[in-house]
């Protein structure tokens, strides 16, 4: 199973894509741990089981570096810095059992690059799982979070991104009919049994 998991910051996508994960057996690729660590610098990584082991060079430390500026601003890395990294996590680790990507594509030109990506890799995307979430919802979900970037400024300027820039997603993969749409204002439960029953009959 090759899943991506959309929707805005507050959404649920994390707890979603760690259900996934441990349904179907497959490995979590999260662009925000991947950010997260690569801005630490920390070589020495531990993550969430579900989640693969990052490959770690200089490109990705360089990564932090140059991306740092823009998360701490809720703004979106430039798409060829995202698109090297899923291109690195993509190719240089055996994925055959399938993958769930959270947090890419981001914008429409990013979903282009992994079709093209996944086209070369002798692969398939199966769904684009977007979390629709009212954006209220949204804003008090991260701002409860209380994290460090969840300011309320920032969270605001990412649901405002998310609209401008990932919806568009959502009309490319309807298109070519990868999309499911799934109401995230609901309990996790009710939206990990709804993302299956979909998955199982589409």
């Amino acid at each position: 199973m090759r899943l991506v998991i959309l929707g805005g910051s507050g959404s649920g996508k994390s707890t979603q894509a760690q259900n996934l994960c441990r349904h179907f057996d497959i490995p979590k690729i999260s662009t925000g741990e991947i950010l997260r660590e690569a801005m630490s610098g920390d070589k020495q990584l531990v993550l969430q089981e579900d989640s693969l082991p990052l490959y770690f060079h200089d490109s990705l430390c360089d990564l932090g570096r140059h991306a740092q500026p823009y998360v701490e601003k809720g703004e979106l890395v430039p798409d060829e810095m995202m698109i090297e990294v899923i291109r690195m996590q993509l190719t240089q680790l055996d994925l055959k059992s399938g993958w769930l990507l959270e947090g890419y594509p981001r914008t429409a030109f990013q979903a282009e690059e992994l079709d093209f990506l996944l086209e070369y890799l002798g692969q398939k995307l199966d769904w684009a799982i977007y979390l629709q979430v009212p954006e209220a919802i949204m804003v008090n979900r991260c701002l409860g979070r209380s994290l460090p970037d969840e300011q309320p400024e920032i969270v605001q300027r990412r649901i405002e991104l998310f609209y401008d820039r990932t919806v568009p997603i959502l009309e490319y993969y309807d298109r070519r009919r990868r999309l499911l749409t799934i109401n995230g204002d609901q309990s996790p439960e009710a939206v990990h049994h709804t993302i299956l029953n979909l998955l199982l009959v589409s």
